[in-house]
């Protein structure tokens, strides 16, 4: 019974076998045969280690996807040189959709007055508000105390060189009547000049209307009104003055300034021709360089809408001269989110930026447009004119690891720019705007590898379809070539 049944079995396992032997009687080895194995063998392999290649080889891919970053603000990242404007006139405002409307932020910014090679030269603050000077109120109207006759001089063209020419020293209010700060200031400088005039004091007091007399005050380089300037010898001592505008404040100040120059006299009567005395030297109230150069850095916290942010010609206590404002901007920096580029040395070692490193090593550069208008410079040759900067920040997320990794995932904010002239009214003072938009879309940059059981399938179909297709070839080389049977 076991025997029948054994046999019997193996008989029906046997009819289902897909790979029957052919008996090795039956098959003939040829020539043709042998080349055709060994072309076989040979592109196996070749198709074997390209696919194999292929496989180890990651591909960057790109998709698109909706932005569901919820947080509601960004950091805007800046650090700006404004080529011809002081530091004490750059105001940072911000403006957005939402109905944000915030005046000169001091907040996380400080400022850098510049030499004329634009290397910082004097610390101008961080986080500091520009102080609001005092003004003195007076019972008297102008008027009244005209009525005994003026004692600042009205100048002019026609004698503003001979007044400096006639006066050692000269304190010259360069005004414009419809700046409500000099027409504050209008009753004060002249009881100073009657001060003055009662005290003795050897000090021409002077001022200019720079509306009538508009070049007069272009070629003295006036920027804001008013502008108490200090002149000795016709030339004029820089910084201006900037302080308290009551007649004990300028009184003051003139009396400090004559005694410099005082002390500066004796000395040079008592030391002249003495070397060994020259470091001794007293300060004699000279002119300090001054370039009107200011670099502004900081970061800001914005809303994540349409919005911009300015940089704009104001202060405080003076009216800005619209016809001397000169917005013309070199952007050392710009970029929004988490700081990745240019940073101090002490940021570089820190884990976020090891992080960041590691990630940005296999990102390609078109996926790297995070400050395009870095080291930019923008030059407007003329007045009443000014660049605005168009902005869309696109989030981006690179992703270099598996799709659960956040060890190799960083999220980044990349720009794209357009920027253009803007032309102004002659009663405007310009500005420089970076105006700002957040794309609703998300970019996602990940490594894209082939799965294993897609190499398992190419190297199955490799080697199956290169054996099938080689072995029709042989059989039809074979029956071409056969010998004919007589």
């Amino acid at each position: 019974m076991n025997n029948i049944s054994g046999p019997g079995r193996r008989s029906a396992m046997a009819s289902v076998d897909f790979y029957r032997r052919v008996p090795k009687d039956l098959t003939e080895a040829t020539s043709l045969g042998a080349f055709m194995s060994i072309c076989a063998v040979t592109v196996m392999a070749i198709l074997f280690f390209s696919e194999t290649l292929a496989f180890a080889r990651t591909n960057m891919g790109t998709s698109i996807a909706l932005d569901e970053n919820d947080q509601p603000q960004i950091r805007l990242n800046f650090n700006i040189t404004l080529m011809d404007l002081h530091c004490d006139f750059v105001s940072v405002d911000v403006w957005d959709t939402l109905g944000t409307n915030r005046q000169n932020v001091t907040k996380n910014i400080e400022k850098w007055q510049l030499d004329e090679s634009g290397q910082r030269r004097i610390f101008s603050g961080r986080n500091r508000e520009q102080r609001e000077v005092v003004h003195e109120e007076h019972e008297e109207t102008l008027e009244e105390l005209h009525e005994d006759g003026e004692q600042a001089v009205e100048l002019d063209p026609s004698n503003f060189a001979a007044f400096l020419e006639e006066h050692e020293m000269a304190f010259i209010d360069m005004y414009a009547p419809w700046c409500i700060w000099c027409q504050r200031l209008h009753p004060t400088w002249e009881k100073f000049a009657e001060e003055v005039h009662k005290l003795g004091m050897p000090i021409g007091v002077g001022k200019v209307n720079c509306v009538t007399h508009a070049q007069l005050c272009k070629d003295q380089k006036v920027m804001a009104f008013p502008t108490l300037r200090w002149y000795k010898n016709s030339e004029p001592i820089f910084p201006d003055y900037k302080m308290d505008r009551t007649v004990a404040a300028l009184t003051g100040y003139a009396k400090r300034k004559l005694d410099m120059e005082q002390k500066y006299k004796d000395w040079e009567t008592k030391n002249a021709g003495n070397p060994d005395k020259e470091r001794m030297r007293p300060n004699a109230g000279g002119s300090r360089a001054e370039h009107p150069g200011c670099q502004v850095s900081g970061h800001l916290m914005v809303n994540r809408v349409p919005g911009n942010f300015h940089i704009e010609a104001k202060s405080v206590n003076h009216n800005l001269n619209a016809a001397m404002t000169n917005l013309t901007h070199r952007v050392n920096h710009l970029s929004f989110g988490e700081p990745i580029t240019k940073l101090p040395p002490y940021m570089e070692s820190t884990p976020f930026m090891r992080k960041v490193k590691r990630v940005l090593k296999q990102v390609p550069e078109e996926h790297k447009q995070f400050n395009p208008m870095d080291d930019q410079e923008y030059i407007t040759t003329a007045f009443h004119q000014a660049y605005h900067h168009y902005i869309k920040v696109v989030s981006t997320h690179l992703n270099m690891g598996s799709s659960n990794d956040d060890v190799n995932s960083i999220t980044v904010y990349q720009m794209l720019e357009q920027s253009q002239i803007v032309f102004y009214d002659e009663v405007n003072v310009p500005e420089a705007r970076f105006s700002y938009d957040m794309s609703p879309m998300s970019v996602v940059v990940q490594k894209e590898g082939r799965k294993w059981y897609d190499y398992l399938t190419s190297l199955c179909a490799i080697i199956g379809g290169t054996f099938t297709t080689l072995g029709l070839i042989d059989a039809t080389l074979y029956k071409v070539f056969k010998p004919k049977k007589l």
